[in-house]
């Protein structure tokens, strides 16, 4: 592996620039008409216009990757985290064409990938799971005699899902037919497969998740966990770890079920294994994520492990360059995500100019972007400007420096998440950890427009 194409844009595009150089690795940037003035394409070493602005005849297009590959010569693929990584076609056609796919086996991507099939993997790696219907449910009898198994209220979920998409809640037999359907839809319109499966909604659950890594050669580490419960319609805002609710035992328990089920789906290089976790901290699994995530920033400055250049290392071949018992967990780490959103208008989108960019720095501050000033945040894409993380020798050092980080964050031209992110800094229910999966939600519910009263 000599010469590494990503096929990505915005912030993960840089960060594997970045790994690739530390490793001596030449880069290939790709890029649509919109992202011409981009960072990652400024920080290759090649970069290619691959189509238009739209990602389905950009990004999505793997014949034009493949010719980008061809044309520059690169003989290996990152996909980074969104768009195709977690496509096990893609991944195969690389394969075929005698590319070195930078992520899991085509074979472990489809098994993971496939909602019920991951579940029935956690059940053979004796990890526990959330009650729920055996495989898809394809006609709406079926589907709500398994809804009156697994009880109310019930998730439906889209077999192929992901990004909180697919996914609707029945609290009722009377709910169910709507939920069912609108379900089905939507995720025929967002991933080409109508299919879903059940499960038990857990109440009031924080989401954990637990990173590991896997070489070729069947060894195995996990890096810890991950609280990422302070989501907004099931997209993650706020990312900690280690995570404060978990008693020593539970987290190592967690972390070997996370290894478990790799072991069993054969898996290689990085990847997370989410889990649900309820009142009674009792885990379930969830799903597993065959790819690098954004968030894989927590657990490098938590562990001082260059999570990409461990995942490049594993492609290349190579074995783990760590046992489990090297892996060392100092302080605590929070990212926030910078969105070009309005967390008082509902977190409507807000692309445009920024007319100017000025970010954090001093001790235990990290940001990783691609953007800088007077760069136009494009309407075509996932609108995150940055992420700020954070490190202190606790969690409340931690979270002071995340105040001061946030308002160190100047940026001009479009609104931001960073007031959302000062206020739940200075919010009582988070401060003593008291909060769950729904709670931001929740609050939106209640009209709040997460700004300071001294702003």
């Amino acid at each position: 592996m000599q010469k590494v194409l990503i096929a990505n844009r915005g912030e993960i595009a840089v960060r594997v620039i970045r790994a690739c150089h530390d490793m001596g690795l030449k880069t290939v940037a790709i890029y649509s008409q919109a992202d011409s003035e981009a960072l990652h394409v400024l920080h290759a070493d090649e970069a290619v216009c691959i189509g238009e602005a739209p990602s389905s005849k950009s990004y999505l297009k793997i014949a034009s990757i493949l010719a980008a590959c061809e044309v520059t010569g690169a003989d290996a693929v990152h996909p980074g985290y969104g768009f195709l990584s977690e496509n096990a076609n893609f991944a195969s056609i690389c394969e075929s064409c005698g590319l070195n796919f930078i992520g899991p086996s085509p074979s472990a991507i489809s098994l993971l990938g496939d909602k019920s099939e991951a579940k029935a993997t956690a059940k053979r790696a004796k990890c526990p799971v959330i009650p729920g219907s055996e495989g898809t449910v394809r006609d709406l009898g079926t589907a709500l005699e398994e809804a009156k198994k697994v009880g109310y209220p019930v998730f439906i979920k889209a077999v192929s899902g992901g990004g909180g998409k697919g996914i609707r809640i029945a609290e009722t037999e009377e709910d169910f037919a709507k939920q069912f359907n609108a379900a089905r839809q939507e995720a025929e319109a967002s991933f080409g497969n109508p299919d879903v499966y059940l499960e038990k909604m857990i109440v009031n659950p924080r989401h954990i998740e637990v990173q590991i890594i896997g070489d070729k050669n069947g060894n195995y580490i996990h890096l810890g966990e991950r609280d990422c419960s302070i989501q907004r319609r099931r997209q993650k805002l706020i990312e900690e770890a280690p995570s404060a609710i978990l008693p020593l035992k539970l987290r190592k328990k967690m972390g070997q079920a996370a290894i478990n089920i790799a072991k069993t789906a054969k898996y290689f290089s990085v990847g997370t294994v989410e889990f649900l976790l309820d009142k009674d901290l009792n885990f379930y699994f969830m799903e597993m994520n065959t790819r690098i995530q954004v968030e894989h920033t927590v657990t490098e400055e938590l562990t001082g492990i260059d999570i990409v250049a461990e995942q490049l290392h594993v492609a290349r071949g190579g074995d783990l360059r760590f046992k489990q018992k090297d892996i060392q967990f100092s302080g605590h780490v929070i990212q926030f995500r910078i969105n070009a959103e309005n967390p008082s208008n509902n977190f409507a989108p807000s692309p445009g100019r920024l007319d100017y960019y000025l970010p954090p720095g001093g001790p235990h501050v990290r940001v990783d972007s691609a953007c800088y000033s007077a760069y136009v945040i494009p309407p075509y894409y996932d609108s995150m400007i940055a992420k700020v993380i954070v490190r202190g020798k606790d969690r409340a050092e931690a979270i002071a420096r995340g105040r001061r980080a946030l308002r160190e964050f100047h940026i001009g031209g479009v609104h931001t998440t960073i007031p959302f992110h000062l206020y739940m800094m200075e919010d009582e229910c988070y401060l003593k950890n008291d909060y769950d999966l729904a709670y931001i939600d929740t609050m939106i519910a209640k009209g709040c427009d997460f700004r300071l009263e001294n702003e």
